[in-house]
């Protein structure tokens, strides 16, 4: 072996050449241990995670679906890393697939024939249980709900207060008393039978298709405006059920709410007490007509208080609502499936 060395030769009689290898062996060791144990590091399923997450609606939730070819979650919302896509063919790439309610028809054979392994499916509603119909068709069927509820896995409410340390109290000129704007006037409604004995004791002006004086888009607000009360009814009572009637109709045109909805204390949770005037404080319908027609100025600006600290922001563009998964992604539990959808809504 003309290749080996003199048996009376050897590193480890030198300590500090000694001390070195020892090291060198141990970080190798450790290094290949790192690797074995994480195998994803550098490779592609770690590429993959820095991916954008990609949203695929199913069908849009609005007649017009609106342009999302582009990064429109960040250029819109600031939220990064969310892709926005409606191309069915793409499922295969899909991280979450959302499925509005309105655009489901009974049965399964419009949805997708498989689920990828660690894809989300999502319902979305932003109708009230008396509105939903068929819902025992999607049992075991998705994994997140996204709905105006506050306990939904993705909560989407028709709007909020938002902090605004600049605003202040702005109160338009009045000229009535009270307004309502519907469309659809059911007699079998609740807010049906509370307007009809209301209107024994007080004028209401009526706007809407219901009462042939639809209003266009941009008279709606100057024209609710004028008066010092607006009827923000619901067409049905359920729990975190307060929609446009509330944020758009009457605390963003400058009215005062009398609201007929969930009890007081829902609307408190999003609003503050002093906003709002509920049906239900009152032990009769004469009572509530007698305090909007004697109420002075001072008590009324009163109801405007929020002002001096809120400002209202709705959530009317489905893009926010969509992009606003990606915020929320994180967070969520993944595998997990509504065994009873219809009993989660109707609880």
């Amino acid at each position: 072996m003309p290749w080996a060395l003199p048996l009376r030769w050897s590193p480890w009689g030198r300590p500090g050449m000694k001390a070195l290898v020892t090291v060198g062996v141990f970080v190798t060791t450790f290094w290949n241990l790192r690797l074995f144990l994480n195998p994803s590091k550098g490779s592609g399923e770690d590429s993959k995670h820095r991916e954008p997450l990609m949203i695929l609606v199913w069908e849009w939730p609005s007649k017009q679906v609106p342009n999302i070819s582009r990064d429109v979650c960040y250029e819109l919302y600031s939220i990064t890393g969310c892709q926005l896509t409606t191309e069915r063919q793409l499922l295969h790439q899909a991280d979450v697939v959302v499925f509005p309610h309105s655009r489901l028809q009974p049965g399964r054979d419009k949805l997708p024939k498989e689920r990828l392994p660690g894809q989300n499916w999502v319902w979305v509603s932003l109708e009230s249980p008396s509105n939903t119909r068929a819902l025992a068709a999607w049992n075991q069927t998705f994994n997140w709900v996204m709905t105006y509820r506050q306990d939904s896995d993705i909560f989407i409410p028709y709007g909020k207060l938002v902090p605004n340390q600049s605003a202040t109290v702005n109160i338009p000129a009045k000229t009535n008393l009270v307004s309502w704007v519907i469309s659809n006037y059911h007699r079998t409604q609740k807010r049906a039978e509370v307007y009809k004995n209301l209107s024994r004791y007080l004028h209401v002006n009526i706007y809407g298709k219901a009462n042939n004086k639809p209003l266009c888009k941009d008279c709606l607000l100057p024209t609710i405006s004028k008066s010092k009360f607006y009827l923000a009814f619901e067409n049905s009572i359920h729990r975190d059920y307060i929609t446009e009637k509330l944020w758009r109709n009457s605390l963003l045109a400058g009215t005062v709410p009398v609201v007929l909805g969930p009890p007081r204390a829902n609307y408190e949770q999003f609003v503050p007490a002093d906003s709002f005037i509920h049906v239900n404080d009152f032990d009769s319908l004469e009572e509530l007509a007698t305090f909007l027609k004697t109420m002075n100025s001072s008590r009324y600006r009163q109801f405007f208080a929020w002002q001096n600290r809120f400002s209202v922001k709705l959530y009317t563009d489905w893009r926010e609502r969509i992009c606003a998964i990606c915020t929320a992604y994180p967070l969520l539990p993944h595998g997990h499936l509504y065994p009873d959808l219809q009993s989660w809504f109707n609880s």
